[in-house]
């Protein structure tokens, strides 16, 4: 089976979401705006199309550094799974469908600002754990 593997690039939306439990490990959660843009020279200036909003998933790992290190209205770039995701609205009682990406990297766009990176620390494997 394939997978339909994506790149976004846009700006965080919303704060991030984060959830760790035990059992399924750590989930971080954010919507990402990417707004396309073309020229129209009958005008002479730039316009925007209509803006893609997006669900990005973060898990594990991923998702502890996604909770330290991106906030609300920074540009991002997200690399991973396109997801859909089909649930019932309770107030309306429609089928509603919306577009996730798993993310595999996510990262600051360096085009509109600057960046620190700081390699996590890994714990220590178990004594005796091989």
């Amino acid at each position: 089976m394939y997978d339909a593997m994506v790149t976004v690039q846009g700006y965080v939306g919303t704060d991030v979401d984060f959830w760790d439990s035990n059992g399924s490990g750590a989930l971080a959660r954010f919507r990402i705006g990417s707004t396309p843009g073309w020229f129209d020279r009958s005008a002479g200036s730039w316009r925007d199309h209509e803006t893609v909003w997006l669900t990005v998933k973060a898990w594990r790992g991923l998702a502890h550094n996604v909770k330290t290190s991106v906030r609300k209205g920074e540009p991002v770039f997200v690399h991973g799974r396109l997801r859909t995701t089909r649930w019932r609205d309770e107030q309306s009682g429609e089928d509603r469908t919306s577009l996730v990406v798993e993310a595999v990297s996510i990262g600051h766009d360096l085009n509109r600002g600057t960046s620190a990176f700081r390699r996590t620390e890994r714990a220590d494997p178990q004594p005796g754990a091989a």
